[in-house]
């Protein structure tokens, strides 16, 4: 289909390359309107992914990163109680007597927004990243519900407000607690798992173009041979390109001595880093 193909062509040129499945995945997420929930082991793309879309649509980016206790007031809004009390003092207020001047101080002016709101008030359409959420507790998730599938929120002193501009929307999850049903059914859903050899090969050969090609081979198939052993963490796509670029470094050559001194970049365990090592001999088998 030759959107997909452009949209592939277009993530490519801004730095992110998706196989069809994916672009398909965003194609519909844009045209459907639909959030697109990205699953899958960290380090893979998922947020680089929302981070060259907002490139390739000219849109600006603001990012929500989910954490334990995320709560609306970090996430939607807060009120400037500073900004209030010095409202409260002026002279006008005292005049127009209390209730005028409470009506008045729960206005949009005294609002903080958070993200959630900056991307739903945007009058230019933006791309929301609610990164990890996964991380947050299931009380946060159900509060995006509303903002998700109505395009709208609701804040007590104010009532409902609705988005300007619907925002292209991109979850990411690296699977660290199962997502509830209700959050799934508003969004379209996509895993992205570790990449096979040939599209590591491109994605180093497009973050580190300098590094001759055979060299790339030999350091892309190491590290796919070290997803394969019993790691606490296997190596994440950005920390391929790290190691890559740490043994370009190094003398260019794939030998037991520049592998130990560049496992830092590649393996962020210390077990993980003497497991590999006591394999050198086996992992460099030609």
């Amino acid at each position: 289909m030759e959107a997909i193909e452009n949209l592939k062509a277009g993530l490519a040129a801004n730095g992110y390359l998706a196989d069809n499945n994916l672009a398909a995945a965003m194609y519909l997420a844009e045209n459907l309107e639909k959030p697109l929930l990205l699953e899958g082991p960290a380090g893979v793309g998922k947020t680089e992914l929302a981070k060259a879309w907002s490139r390739l649509r000219n849109r600006r980016l603001i990012r929500l990163q989910c954490y334990e206790g995320l709560d609306e007031s970090k996430a939607l809004y807060e009120w400037n109680y500073q900004k209030q009390l010095l409202y409260i003092q002026i002279e006008a207020l005292a005049q127009s007597g209390w209730e005028t001047g409470r009506q008045q101080i729960f206005d949009q002016e005294f609002l903080l927004k958070r993200p959630l709101l900056t991307a739903l008030t945007s009058p230019e359409p933006v791309v929301l990243l609610i990164d990890e959420i996964d991380k947050s507790d299931q009380e946060f998730e159900s509060f995006l519900l509303e903002a998700l599938s109505d395009w709208q929120v609701t804040i007590p002193e104010l009532g409902t407000i609705s988005a300007v501009t619907r925002p292209h929307v991109v979850l990411t999850s690296n699977s660290t607690r199962e997502l509830g049903d209700a959050l799934r059914r508003r969004c379209l859903h996509f895993h992205i798992d570790y990449p096979d050899f040939e599209r590591e090969m491109a994605i180093v050969e497009l973050n580190a173009p300098h590094i001759d090609r055979k060299f790339a081979n030999q350091l892309v198939e190491f590290v796919q041979n070290i997803r394969k052993q019993p790691l606490k963490k296997p190596p994440s796509v950005t920390e391929s390109i790290d190691w890559a670029l740490s043994m370009h470094l190094f003398g260019g050559e794939l030998t037991p001595e520049a592998v130990r001194a560049t496992l830092t970049a590649l393996l962020k365990y210390t077990k993980d880093r003497e497991l590999v090592a006591d394999k050198l001999p086996y992992l460099l088998k030609p």
